[in-house]
């Protein structure tokens, strides 16, 4: 099991969720996406993607000026 990491901060919606989706389709079952995004509609966005494709948000927070989650994929 992998973990990457993806820094997004700087870009908005909908530009982080897609370039999860260009990271996720590299990455293998059970691997983790580690995601740092500062768009204010992030926490909402990264739910719904989760939702979408199938993927478990293992948890999300507040660091400062922008939010870092984790997902598996």
């Amino acid at each position: 099991m992998a973990t990457q990491t993806l820094d997004t901060k700087g870009l908005t919606c909908p530009q982080p969720t897609l370039k999860m989706t260009i990271e996720s389709s590299k990455m293998k079952k059970g691997d983790i996406l580690e995601v740092m995004a500062d768009c204010d509609s992030f926490e909402d966005d990264v739910k719904n993607w989760c939702q979408r494709r199938k993927k478990v948000l293992l948890w999300i927070r507040e660091e400062g000026s922008f939010k870092r989650c984790q997902v598996q994929m």
